[in-house]
């Protein structure tokens, strides 16, 4: 399982009611796919993975599988407690995914060893390629980092930390490792466009965009760009899409989820809200974000 290109991390859409609209989460990935995503990962952190039942993530994955068809890989989410997480992934395989991105365990900081043993637990339950999340409880050294990627079934690592120096010590430490010459290293922070050019740098070149998921055209512009070397249209994004973006999202906790929620309804395709404990964004942050969008699709060309 390779990836290239924008990974498309599409929100969940709920009904008016809260449950999961499975009509809108299909023309949602559909959308996604034929705008050139270069993989789906389904009912991840965008997804509001923390407010899902494993039932709900069972069917997110369902409707994953269907309407891409095969055209691109489909990953979807396991995490939390082990029961819980190795229940998630069996579920997934059920469901006919890829692969399975493994978010971090519940609450507690655990020992080195002890994440060792949590993916251990959880990767014998499914058949499934694994992508390790580092965030949050998971912070991992350079040798458990190396131990984990060693593991079978396990075939990337994301990090949501944004510590440079350990990431980079990390990619050197799994490399020297005999047999991961196809492991993948993705740029998993927030707005990961902020971060892709220091990434870059060490070797990350894949990076997760929520950004895709209500502007396509943006992403797409910013991956081209990059791609390219076109460091004039890169820092014009950064600086007056991307940066402001950020700025928005970092006044109210759970924005990053509920911003490209918001736009995504912004963009015609409404998803209704977020689920508690998420807020949806009030009407000036909304206004403030269309404004971005439309400047963002201005300065992409598009």
């Amino acid at each position: 399982m390779k990836f290239h290109g924008v990974l498309f991390f599409p929100v969940t859409p709920f009904t008016a009611d809260g449950s999961l609209d499975e009509e809108r989460l299909a023309q949602h990935i559909e959308s996604g796919v034929a705008a050139g995503a270069g993989g789906v990962f389904v009912a991840c952190g965008t997804g509001e993975f923390h407010a899902l039942s494993a039932q709900e993530i069972e069917r997110a994955t369902r409707v994953a599988v269907r309407t891409t068809a095969g055209r691109v890989p489909v990953l979807a989410a396991a995490g939390g407690p082990t029961p819980v997480a190795r229940d998630q992934a069996a579920r997934v395989e059920r469901a006919g995914a890829d692969g399975i991105l493994l978010l971090p365990p519940y609450l507690v900081s655990a020992p080195q060893r002890g994440l060792v043993r949590y993916v251990e637990e959880v990767i014998a339950a499914t058949d499934l390629p694994v992508v390790f999340y580092q965030r949050g409880t998971a912070r991992l050294t350079a040798e458990t980092a190396a131990a984990i990627a060693a593991l079978p079934g396990v075939v990337g690592l994301k990090d949501g930390i944004g510590d440079i120096e350990r990431m980079h010590r990390i990619v050197r430490a799994v490399r020297a490792v005999p047999g991961t010459e196809d492991f993948q290293f993705f740029n998993g922070l927030p707005t990961a466009e902020m971060t892709a050019p220091a990434y870059q740098g060490i070797g990350v070149e894949l990076y997760s965009s929520a950004v895709f998921a209500f502007a396509p055209e943006i992403a797409l512009a910013f991956h081209r760009a990059l791609a390219e070397d076109d460091d004039a249209l890169v820092s014009r994004l950064l600086d007056e899409f991307y940066g402001p973006l950020v700025a928005l999202r970092d006044e109210v906790p759970g924005y990053a989820v509920s911003l490209v929620k918001a736009g995504v309804t912004l963009r015609g395709l409404d998803v209704g809200g977020v689920r508690a404990p998420l807020l949806d964004p009030t009407p000036e942050h909304v206004a403030r974000l269309a404004k971005l969008i439309d400047h963002g699709l201005e300065v992409a060309g598009a």
